[in-house]
């Protein structure tokens, strides 16, 4: 069975170029021009992978990103868009964005980027078990995340971060890996995303606990470990 994905993208020029080369490597694509009508085909639609524009007609892509995360965390979601600073990148993750491409790109990267996520996502579905570390319970499997029974709700960027770091538990993970292996996108040498994420995370799974499960080693990335 084909990889299915739903294509949100007003601008005929663009969403025809993706689709014809998304086909062209074997993929089955749906595309929506504007956001109300995105959004509909995303929650009733049996789909592997949603590539969303933010800037469009209807409702904005943020928007549909919010209303398809309260329903599904699983799903895949590539945000493509020409807003590609830091803070707009934040806010795509903040609601749920599991990548972000900005425009103009190279076909090759995109191509690279929908495999990258449908390939994580098989896995994910192929090893779903729950992960530990002490007190910390990760489903990856059901996406859900609770620490000394408590609840912890994460987003899914967020989630993918706890995950990585939990998976290689005791290991000192580079930020240059969290990127490659979390992001799957090169960031300016000077971006600080993932240290702002890592704080997220700290903030919801170490601060309300007596117990810090996620250290930063000086000069050389973070770790998640019992000390």
């Amino acid at each position: 069975m084909s990889t299915k994905i739903l294509l949100v993208e007003d601008e005929p020029k663009v969403s025809a170029f993706i689709r014809r080369g998304l086909e062209e490597e074997g993929y089955d694509v749906v595309v929506a021009y504007d956001g109300t009508f995105g959004q509909r085909l995303a929650l009733s639609e049996a789909i592997d992978l949603l590539i969303l524009d933010v800037i469009l007609p209807g409702q904005s892509g943020l928007e549909v990103l919010k209303a398809v995360r309260t329903q599904n965390q699983a799903l895949p979601i590539l945000m493509l868009t020409a807003l590609g600073t830091t803070q707009d990148k934040l806010l795509g993750f903040d609601g749920g964005a599991d990548d972000y491409l900005v425009k103009p790109f190279d076909f090759a990267e995109l191509l690279a980027r929908v495999r990258a996520l449908t390939r994580r996502r098989s896995h994910a579905e192929a090893k779903g078990s729950q992960l530990r570390l002490a007190d910390l319970v990760v489903d990856t499997a059901a996406k859900t995340v609770a620490r000394a029974g408590q609840p912890i709700k994460l987003t899914a960027r967020e989630f993918n971060l706890l995950e990585l770091l939990l998976r290689h538990q005791g290991r000192v993970l580079s930020r240059g890996e969290i990127a490659e292996h979390t992001w799957e996108e090169a960031f300016d040498a000077g971006s600080n995303v993932i240290d702002v994420y890592v704080n997220y995370l700290r903030n919801k799974v170490d601060k309300p606990f007596a117990k810090k499960l996620i250290h930063t080693v000086v000069g050389m990335g973070y770790v998640l470990r019992e000390e």
